[in-house]
Formats: C-alpha cells, sequence, structure tokens
C-alpha cells in the first residue's frame, strides 16, 4: 500500500473534527469518497459561472448524510479554480431576511469568510482590493512605461479605476459601490488608514446609519437587510472584472428557515429565496453560483417546507422522466443518497491510516475488520437505511482512540462477541465462518 504523507496540522484537523462529528475545512481530499456525479455536475456548473453565467443548487440529505462535506469539498475545488468564495451557516440570528438585522447578520458572516486561493481561511477583502489595485498599477506601468513614483502614475490608475466601476454603476446600487471602491483607492493613494477603514466598514456591511455613511464616504445608502443580495450580485461581477472566474456562496443548515414559527417571516425568507433562485437561472445574475445545503424535510414538506410556496414548489419539483431511479444531476435539487458499503469502507480505510499516521503507530485492523465493524453498524441502529456516515465516522474514531489509548483492549472484545465473529475468528467452525466472510467480501467491489 503506499504510504500517505499528510503534514501534521492537516491530520489534526481531519482527527479532531471527525471525532467531534462536524466537517474539517481542511485536508477534505484526503478522506473524500463517492459524489462523484455531484461532484461533476457542480463542476460543471462553476465551467458556466466562469463563462458568465450563474447557478443555483440545494442540495439535500438526511442529518450526517454528507451535504456540509460535500459543501465543504466544492468550496476547495472552487478555490484551486481561482474562485471567490464565502460561506455561512444559517441560524435564528442568521436568515435571508429578518425585522431584526438576520438578512444583514448573514451578509456579514458571509463577507468574513470571504475567501482565495491565497487566502483560503476568510478575510480576503482586502486582499482582493490590494490585488486589484496592483494589478492597475502593473498594466499601467506596462502601457504607458510610467514609473511608480511618477506623479502621472494615481492619476492613470485612477482612470482605469473608473473604468472598470463605470460599469458597475448601471447595476442596482452599481454607483454607490463603485463610489466606496473609489474612496478606498483614495485612502490607498493618500496612505489614508482611516478612510480605507471607513470603506471596509461600508462594503463589510457594518456601517450602522445613512448619515454616517454620507459623513464619511459620501454616499447615501448602506447595506442593509433589504439591499444585501444585491450587493453579493456586484460583488460577483466585481470579482470577474478583477481577474477571478466569480464568487460562489455556501449556505449551510437552511433548515433553520423551515424552522422558522412565524409564517409571515418564513414565507419572507422563502420569497427571497425565490428571488435568488430566479436571478440565477434567468440569467440576471452574473458570474454567480448559490448553494444551499439542507434536509429533505425542509425543501418537501408541504405545511412548512419549500414545497410550501407555491411559486418554489412548481419549479423546484421532479420533473416527470428525471426522477426515481433514472436520476439525471441537472436539477436544481441534487439529493444525496447514502454511501454504498464499498464506499464506507474505503472511507474507513482511509481514517485507520489518517489515525496510525497522526499518532505514530503502525495501523493494525485488518479489512475483515473493518467490514466486521460495519456490519455491527448495521445491525445496531436496527436497520441499514438508519445507518449515516456521521455516525459510522463518529464510531470508528471513538473505536480507534479507545484501541490505541487501551493498548489492552482488542477489537473482538471492544465490538462484542457477537459481531466478533464478522472479524474472521476460525476458534469455533473454521469452515462456516471462512464461507461467512467470503459471503460479506461478495457484497464489495474494490
Amino acid at each position: 500500500m503506499k504510504q500517505l504523507k499528510i503534514p501534521k496540522r492537516l491530520t489534526t484537523a481531519l482527527v479532531n473534527s471527525l471525532t467531534a462529528g462536524v466537517v474539517p475545512r481542511v485536508g477534505l481530499e484526503h478522506i473524500a469518497v463517492g459524489r462523484k456525479p455531484e461532484v461533476e455536475s457542480i463542476l460543471r456548473d462553476m465551467d458556466n459561472i466562469a463563462e458568465g453565467g450563474a447557478a443555483f443548487r440545494l442540495i439535500t440529505g438526511r442529518y450526517g448524510s454528507g451535504k456540509s462535506f460535500l459543501l465543504q469539498m466544492i468550496r476547495g475545488y472552487a478555490m484551486d479554480r481561482d474562485f471567490v468564495v464565502a460561506d455561512a451557516d444559517l441560524s435564528p440570528e442568521r436568515r435571508l431576511v429578518g425585522t431584526k438585522g438576520q438578512g444583514l447578520a448573514t451578509y456579514r458572516e458571509l463577507m468574513m469568510h470571504l475567501s482565495t486561493k491565497t487566502r483560503p481561511d476568510g478575510g480576503a477583502l482586502e486582499i482582493m482590493l490590494q490585488k486589484w489595485i496592483a494589478s492597475l498599477q502593473q498594466e499601467v506601468m506596462m502601457s504607458s512605461g510610467l514609473r511608480p513614483d511618477d506623479p502621472a502614475m494615481n492619476e492613470a490608475v485612477e482612470m482605469k479605476i473608473y473604468a472598470v466601476t463605470s460599469d458597475m454603476q448601471n447595476l442596482v446600487h452599481g454607483f454607490d459601490f463603485a463610489k466606496v471602491l473609489a474612496a478606498y483607492w483614495s485612502g490607498y493613494k493618500l496612505a489614508d488608514e482611516d478612510r480605507k477603514a471607513a470603506a471596509l466598514r461600508w462594503l463589510r456591511g457594518e456601517v450602522p446609519t445613512k448619515t454616517e455613511a454620507r459623513k464619511e464616504l459620501g454616499v447615501g445608502v448602506i447595506i442593509d437587510d433589504d439591499n444585501w443580495y444585491d450587493y453579493m450580485k456586484l460583488w460577483s461581477e466585481f470579482a470577474a472584472k478583477i481577474g477571478y472566474k466569480g464568487l460562489l456562496l455556501f449556505i449551510d443548515e437552511g433548515v433553520n428557515l423551515y424552522k422558522i414559527t412565524n409564517t409571515i417571516s418564513r414565507q419572507s425568507n422563502y420569497e427571497k429565496l425565490l428571488t435568488m433562485f430566479n436571478d440565477t437561472m434567468q440569467g440576471k445574475a452574473e458570474h454567480l453560483g448559490i448553494y444551499m445545503g439542507g434536509t429533505p424535510q425542509f425543501v418537501e414538506d408541504e405545511r412548512r417546507g419549500l414545497f410550501s410556496y407555491d411559486a418554489l414548489r412548481s419549479r423546484l419539483i421532479d420533473g416527470r422522466y428525471g426522477g426515481g431511479a433514472l436520476k439525471t444531476y441537472t436539477s436544481p435539487i441534487l439529493k444525496l443518497d447514502l454511501l454504498s458499503h464499498e464506499e464506507i469502507l474505503i472511507l474507513l480505510q482511509k481514517l485507520r491510516d489518517i489515525h496510525a499516521m497522526h499518532f505514530g503507530y503502525e495501523a493494525q485492523l485488518t479489512d475483515e475488520q473493518l467490514i466486521a465493524f460495519m456490519q455491527a453498524a448495521v445491525g445496531r441502529l436496527g436497520a441499514e437505511e438508519m445507518l449515516t456516515t456521521r455516525e459510522v465516522v463518529r464510531d470508528f474514531m471513538d473505536l480507534l482512540h479507545t484501541l490505541h489509548q487501551h493498548p489492552e483492549a482488542t477489537f473482538e472484545g471492544l465490538l462484542g462477541e457477537k459481531e466478533a465473529v464478522f472479524a474472521g475468528s476460525q476458534k469455533v467452525n473454521p469452515s462456516r465462518d471462512k464461507d461467512e466472510l467470503d459471503d460479506l467480501f461478495t457484497e464489495f467491489e474494490l
């Protein structure tokens, strides 16, 4: 077997996150299994977005089925392909709209997690602006032969900045957005840190009143609950203009919209979701991808879910021919099936090797024992359909930790005598046990 080589920083993140049952933000490529058609479908979306298109997808699956994992994995792929990405989890304090600024809170969360290939952990806003200005300066130097200290340099760069922002002034709120970008350039040029900070605060949605915005930057609007999504469309245009492929938004825990008890508030959020859906599907947004994760109940419940809002239901419901077993992966909804036995076995093999590498020991568990573990998990949960990836992974990490920290413990002892027969023990009836193990292996196509 090929020896794994993963940096300690990544193995630490993987082991800690998976033990706690949460999705790691780094190192996902080392434990990714399955989901090939879903990933290929989203990569096709990215190609379209890079060409100026837009995409909207709802990724649905039960708790623990891998929605958040898929969103994080796609986030990593997107950064590698030179997209700007932003992610946020919805919660009672973060919605699409709300009477207490919950929509603006979502915008702020997305901006805080704005990431690029060179800044993958968030906080990329100022890096983007500085990269833009540096590239414009480079462009001017190449085309006009001006030196960096030449007084005409600033004027030439300013003309370039207004050329980019003038295109955006035709969009909703584009004039004010362009004005704030110009204010940032002004602060950058004059080394006025206060002006730069004011522009960044406005762009992050942190200026509380229009009066303050007018006083600090000369603009009469602020980013608020009603208009934050319009500014996301501006950010996607801006990202494309300064050399990125586009902007992808990853919004998880959509079930929090389903949990809103007030009917009017819930419908307002679904209305905003419909606006986002229509903009991306009808070509009103450019270079923008929106990916939202949620449970099937959040989508399909006709009393409180998205299907309770007729305008969304008619757009999202399966077509007449593509439902059932014949999946097309082009629908706005990507339904995640549970991982197959083969895929879970491969995942357990990866986890076994990563755990051994992280703690510096030789992996002891055999593939037969991994299969025995899976069979025990299915039996313990009562039905194969109840098995989710998260539950299997948490239990398996717990097993690995216990075996490592208690050398006197054995796999068979921990699993219990009843399940131990699957591990290849041949003490009682070797021929029968061997036949049972062979039968188990027939389920796997590695």
